[in-house]
C-alpha cells in the first residue's frame, strides 16, 4: 500500500536498516522529501531511496552533535512528518546493566525523540500541520527478563507521546506511537539466537515474525494525511503476542 506524503517533508531517524529503512523507503514511493539520519558516516544513504533525500549522519549519544542536528530541524521552513525510530537495545539482567547501558537507553530512546519533537513543532506549528509518530515497543506493554532498562524507556516513549499529544492537537499536530512485536530485522537476529527466534516466533499467536513492511503500513497510516483524528494512542502491531 502506497500513501500519498507528495509535498511533503518527512523525518525519519534511525533509516539505515530495519523498521527504519522500510518506513523511508514508503515514504519514497509515496512521493514524500526525506531527512533521514543514522550513524553511517557516508552519505551513501542519500542515494538509497530515490527520491530527494537529506541525510544526517549522527550519533544520539552524542550530546553535541545532537544539539547541532536540533538547531537544523528548527531552522527547516517546513517538517511535515516525524517518525522518531531510532533506538538502542541493551538487553541485560538488572545487576549487568551499567550506568552507561541506562544512560544511553534512555537519551537515544526517550530523550532524543522528546526534544526532536520540540524542534519539528516549531515549522508545524507555523503551518498548522503536522504528524509524529513515536516507535516503542511491545516491551513498553510488557517485559521479561534482561529488560528492564528498555521497558523503562519504551514506557518512557509513550509517556512522551501523550504528554505531547495534548499539547500538540489545537496545532492540528496528531502525536502517536506505534509498538511492534518480533520483527525479522538484523537487530532482532542479533539479539536472539536461531534457537530463540524460532521460539518467539512459535509464541506468536498468528506463528510467525512480523514483515518490516507490515510495521510500516501502521506507522505510515498514523503519520499521513488519512489519520486526521487519532492522537495520543499507542498502537501494538504484534500478531497478537501481547494477549497471547
Amino acid at each position: 500500500m502506497a500513501f500519498d506524503f507528495s509535498g511533503q517533508t518527512v523525518l525519519v531517524t534511525g533509516a539505515s536498516r530495519g523498521i527504519g529503512e522500510q518506513i523511508a523507503r514508503d515514504v519514497a514511493d509515496g512521493g514524500g522529501t526525506l531527512l533521514v539520519t543514522s550513524t553511517e558516516a557516508s552519505h551513501k544513504l542519500e542515494d538509497r531511496f530515490g527520491v530527494a533525500t537529506h541525510h544526517f549522519p549522527i550519533d544520539f549519544r552524542h550530546e553535541a552533535d545532537t544539539q547541532h542536528f536540533l538547531a537544523e530541524l528548527r531552522a527547516m521552513d517546513r517538517v511535515d512528518v516525524c517518525i522518531n525510530n531510532a533506538g538502542v537495545a541493551r538487553h541485560k539482567l538488572m545487576e549487568d546493566t551499567t550506568v552507561e547501558d541506562w544512560d544511553d537507553t534512555a537519551t537515544v530512546n526517550v530523550k532524543v525523540p522528546y526534544l526532536i519533537t520540540q524542534a519539528v513543532a516549531e515549522p508545524m506549528k507555523r503551518h498548522e500541520y503536522g504528524r509524529i509518530v513515536n516507535i516503542a515497543s511491545i516491551w513498553g506493554h510488557m517485559t521479561k527478563p534482561t529488560r528492564s532498562a528498555y521497558t523503562a524507556a519504551k514506557h518512557g516513549i509513550r509517556g512522551v507521546t501523550v504528554g505531547t499529544a495534548i499539547e500538540l492537537a489545537p496545532f492540528n499536530i496528531l502525536v502517536n506511537t506505534v509498538s511492534p512485536g518480533f520483527t525479522r530485522t538484523d537487530m532482532f537476529k542479533k539479539n536472539y539466537s536461531p534457537a530463540e527466534q524460532t521460539q518467539a516466533a512459535s509464541r506468536v499467536p498468528l506463528k510467525r515474525l512480523a514483515e518490516p513492511q507490515e510495521i510500516s503500513v501502521a506507522v505510515l497510516f498514523l503519520a499521513s494525511k488519512l489519520n486526521t483524528y487519532i492522537t495520543g494512542q499507542s498502537l501494538l502491531v504484534d500478531g497478537g503476542y501481547s494477549i497471547g
